[in-house]
């Protein structure tokens, strides 16, 4: 039932006349009739610094719901809605002030040379006055477009003659044309003008992003698409998206962020003329029947195990020419040769018990979220509690201990603080033994939300893994880790679990002589299926009997090429911090 909502699962009641359900109240169950759920509110979760943290407790049984924060309560039977504690109630927006004037004649002809006649400007209540704006510092006569909810205005931005841009202040971002969404299609274009030239060409269940592509190097970029969480359940619904954003670097970026946000199953994606850059120009230049031309042309968006040659044609002709694309940098120069990172791949991670093996695998997340803005979340409940993990996380990335005095200052804590905000969640469920699926459907609701490029499952023990009847071991972790890395694959995720490795023997000569040796994946307990389902395989490994923090990383295995080859390097923890360094001058070599 994952993903059905829950005006489908609940018989309606009767509310003074109006038949009601859990989605009138925008109360989403996750997919379960039956028992108690705990869910994000509707009334104080979108304003809260936490907006996935699930504060609602719904009874199932007995029709019922309440906020431990905002303290909203109520019931289907009767109806009823309270809030007990005024001082919880959510943060509320300004409600922009807005008259509709009549449009100059000049304003009338811009429009009607951009293709936009009269009539679509009025269904809009597109309208033209002064206001003040920012970019000059002074008041502009600017185009007024207003977005409604439900016939309610809740926003409007203005655009003045030299295409300067602002939203009415302290409103709330929302889609532009949200009342227009109807049906089973839906169109998302990059601006105002694009809906408006979309319903020209006939197209009226269409929506606008608020502010355009976010730059990739936007601070909070995250916080760019906090429209869709809020549109979550007008969404839902909707069976096909075509994605008909700008034809350039940013636009492409935001397709590939909603798809992944929306599901890529029901993304449609326009292909504009090379010489048109939106919806706009292609009415501007080849008019109306071309442009519901570029719409019925939209391809669907690439879903794993559909796979068309045209899909590939432009990847193959970009390989031919640029190559394979490697990695990312894991930080550590001398290991890239051997590793690097690249999204939608399972890396399994082992090592000796205290050998290091966690403190790495979190040393490289904090690397690629520094490096690169990935977003990771964290399943790893030997780290526990939560605030402690986050303060050796902390470590980690200033480099200092967290201790005040002698080690961060409150500065460098508060803004250490913010920054591990930014880029790391955890995943602890209720459930004390979580499962694979379990764990997958909690990371799958922070890709839709947070845009998650990286997932740490550490360790794999501390997972529920009842097998059902007649499966065997070997059998269950197959399913199990073919699991994890369709998720991988599915949302462009790279997932890392950290597994232990069944019993070791001493050496009794070589290297490691008198030692535990370095696991290999096959020494993982409960199936050689962790080396051969996985793309790479990693064993981290320290002298721990001489107290030695030089950590030996073998990449035992790579599945492509391009990203690393076998191999091996040496790293330097330190103590104090948690992080790890390449060898200096001062440090013996060691080579694989």
């Amino acid at each position: 039932m994952e993903g059905a909502t829950a005006k489908s699962l609940y018989p309606k009641t009767v509310q003074g006349g109006a038949m009601k359900d859990w989605s009138d109240y925008g109360i989403d169950t996750r997919g379960k009739t039956v028992g108690e759920v705990k869910t994000t509110c509707p009334q104080c979760s979108q304003y809260r610094k936490k907006k996935n943290y699930p504060c609602l407790n719904v009874n199932l049984d007995k029709s019922v719901w309440h906020c431990w924060h905002c303290e909203w309560s109520g019931s289907l039977k009767d109806g009823e809605e309270r809030r007990s504690n005024p001082k919880a109630t959510p943060l509320v927006f300004r409600k922009p002030v807005y008259r509709q004037t009549p449009l100059t004649s000049r304003v009338i002809e811009w429009f009607a040379s951009r293709g936009i006649p009269e009539a679509v400007l009025a269904r809009n209540r597109i309208s033209y006055g002064p206001v003040y704006m920012p970019q000059v510092e002074q008041e502009m006569p600017a185009i007024q477009f207003p977005y409604f909810r439900n016939g309610e205005l809740v926003n409007v931005k203005y655009r003045d003659g030299h295409k300067h841009f602002r939203m009415a202040g302290g409103a709330e971002r929302l889609l532009y044309g949200w009342d227009d969404v109807e049906g089973d299609t839906l169109l998302i274009c990059e601006g105002e003008m694009d809906k408006l030239a979309l319903e020209v060409a006939g197209y009226t269940s269409c929506v606008s992003v608020p502010d355009g592509a976010p730059a990739l190097n936007a601070k909070n970029y995250e916080s760019k698409f906090d429209y869709l969480l809020a549109a979550e359940a007008l969404l839902r619904p909707v069976k096909r998206i075509i994605l008909a954003v700008d034809n350039d670097g940013p636009g492409q970026k935001l397709a590939e962020e909603l798809a992944r946000r929306l599901g890529p199953e029901r993304c449609h994606r326009v292909t504009w003329s090379s010489e048109c850059k939106d919806a706009n120009d292609v009415l501007i230049s080849h008019g109306a029947t071309v442009l519901r031309e570029c719409i019925e042309h939209a391809v669907p968006w690439p879903v794993s195990g559909i796979i068309t040659v045209e899909m590939l044609s432009s990847a193959i002709e970009h390989i031919y020419e640029h190559g394979m694309q490697r990695g990312l940098s894991t930080g550590w120069l001398a290991l890239n040769q051997y590793y690097t990172a690249r999204a939608g791949e399972l890396t399994i991670v082992t090592g000796i018990p205290s050998h290091g093996k966690s403190g790495w695998v979190s040393a490289l997340a904090i690397n690629l979220a520094c490096e690169h803005g990935w977003r990771f979340s964290i399943f790893s409940p030997e780290n526990y509690p939560l605030e402690r993990y986050a303060a050796l996380l902390m470590e980690q990335y200033t480099g200092l201990r967290f201790i005040n005095p002698g080690g961060m200052s409150p500065a460098q804590m508060t803004q250490a603080q913010a920054w591990l905000g930014q880029h790391i969640s955890f995943l602890m469920p209720e459930d004390d033994n979580p499962t694979v699926p379990t764990l997958l459907a909690l990371a799958r609701v922070q890709v839709y939300r947070q845009g998650i490029k990286g997932l740490i499952l550490d360790p794999w023990n501390e997972m529920e893994h009842s097998r059902p009847v007649g499966l065997s071991e070997t059998e269950y972790i197959s399913q199990a880790l073919t699991q994890i890395r369709r998720f991988a694959r599915h949302h462009g995720v790279h997932v890392w679990v950290v597994a232990h490795p069944t019993k070791l023997h001493k050496a009794e000569k070589g290297d490691y002589a008198g030692q535990y040796p370095p696991p290999t994946p096959y020494d993982i307990a409960g199936s050689a299926n962790f080396r051969n389902k996985s793309d790479n395989c990693i064993t981290i490994w320290r002298n721990v009997d001489a107290n030695d923090n030089r950590v030996q990383v073998h990449v035992q295995k790579i599945r492509f090429r391009e990203i690393g080859k076998p191999g091996g390097v040496e790293l330097v923890y330190e103590p104090s911090c948690g992080r790890f360094h390449e060898p200096r001058l001062e440090d013996q070599a060691w080579s694989a």
